[in-house]
């Protein structure tokens, strides 16, 4: 999969910005809020249909402009080219099209454009609640899996009913707890089963990447905490049903699992490094990618958001001759320090486009063509 060109009108700080794209790699350099996260941002947001910056739509929307619209022409890696848009107007709901025809349900649109963005929020994977964790499971789960994605709604429709009905906001209901309680059990089988592989599969990859980038000095692991791993999820819905009324919401199911990320043995919460965490999550999302490559068939696209910092001169080398082979595609980077992008662009043997990114403007600066 590749972007051939991109149009953000009114985005954030990108007020109108159109650009043609490298098939190989992409570099945007600019000091802090110059814009250079945003123009990712919007990349992103035609992928997954959100912004992974916000979750309030609305506060994309540039100040004191009624609406934003971002496209992209896109072409597969079987050569098929198409085009997605997405606009929104301020007090409306967004819509998203592909080839001009718009989508009955947002998360139809979902694997189309297959990606994975590496930033520095990604810390949240790790300092954050367990509910980060679900979300990138899920996210990478989605984009290959529609069976998946779709028992995912259905769960989650399904317990927010249930959740509603404990807080007496329907009253209760038992015939009708029952019937919750047997569509959740449906749809958490799924989303169960889904992620037990997706942990299981992703894990010899992920500690692949990571012995590569660390040169084998740390020990890392993943494993996939979940209420159903040893118990029937039906029995304990229908035993915790008295004490989940008292605590007003579903306190066991899938919407509490866990993925455990461990260095040495133990929580990286807690024992990680600055450096040891950024090495963990680079290698995360590296597996990520590789994991969606073989399973869609499609090589998505991989966005690195100023992820030097915080690294030493030898993991940014073994990086950078990670994403530089053959088995990934088009890359966009962006990056504050210029010497970080030459060294990359000196190293890889691949067409590129620098761009200078400056109060929401996007320059080219540079190219390398085949």
């Amino acid at each position: 999969m590749r972007i051939d060109a991109v149009s953000v009108l009114n985005y954030r700080n990108l007020a109108d910005v159109g650009i043609t794209l490298s098939s190989g790699i992409n570099c945007f350099i600019g000091s802090n809020g110059m814009g250079k996260t945003n123009l990712l941002d919007a990349v992103y947001y035609l992928a997954f249909c959100k912004s992974a910056v916000t979750v309030v739509d609305g506060s994309n929307i540039m100040h004191d402009e009624p609406f934003f619209m971002l496209q992209a022409q896109y072409v597969s890696d079987s050569g098929i080219d198409g085009e997605v848009s997405c606009g929104l107007k301020r007090g409306e709901k967004k819509q998203f099209k592909k080839n001009g025809k718009a989508y009955e349900r947002l998360a139809d649109h979902i694997g189309t454009i297959p990606l994975v963005m590496i930033s520095p929020a990604d810390n949240g994977l790790i300092a954050g609640g367990s509910e980060e964790r679900r979300r990138f499971m899920d996210v990478v789960i989605s984009q290959y899996d529609k069976e998946y994605l779709n028992a995912l709604i259905r769960y989650n429709r399904a317990l927010q009913q249930r959740n509603a009905m404990l807080r007496g906001e329907y009253g209760f209901d038992a015939e009708m707890m029952s019937l919750m309680e047997e569509m959740m059990v449906v749809e958490a089988k799924v989303i169960h089963a889904g992620r037990s592989r997706f942990v299981e599969e992703l894990l010899p990859v992920f500690m692949e990447f990571h012995g590569t980038i660390t040169g084998g000095r740390e020990s890392v692991g993943l494993r996939y905490r979940s209420h159903l791993n040893d118990d029937d999820f039906g029995e304990l819905l229908a035993s915790s049903r008295n004490d989940d009324r008292n605590l007003g919401y579903t306190s066991k199911g899938v919407h509490r699992d866990e993925l455990v990320m461990q260095l040495g043995g133990y929580p990286i919460k807690k024992e990680g490094s600055q450096g040891q965490n950024k090495s963990f999550l680079v290698s995360l999302k590296l597996a990520q990618f590789d994991f969606l490559r073989r399973k869609g068939g499609e090589t998505p696209l991989l966005l690195l958001d100023d992820i030097f910092d915080k690294l030493d001169s030898n993991r940014v080398e073994q990086i950078v001759g990670l994403v530089s082979g053959d088995g990934f595609g088009q890359i966009f980077i962006t990056d504050v320090n210029r010497e970080h992008i030459d060294m990359i662009l000196e190293r890889v043997d691949k067409e590129y486009r620098l761009f200078g990114v400056l109060d929401g403007n996007v320059e080219l600066i540079k190219e390398k063509c085949s």
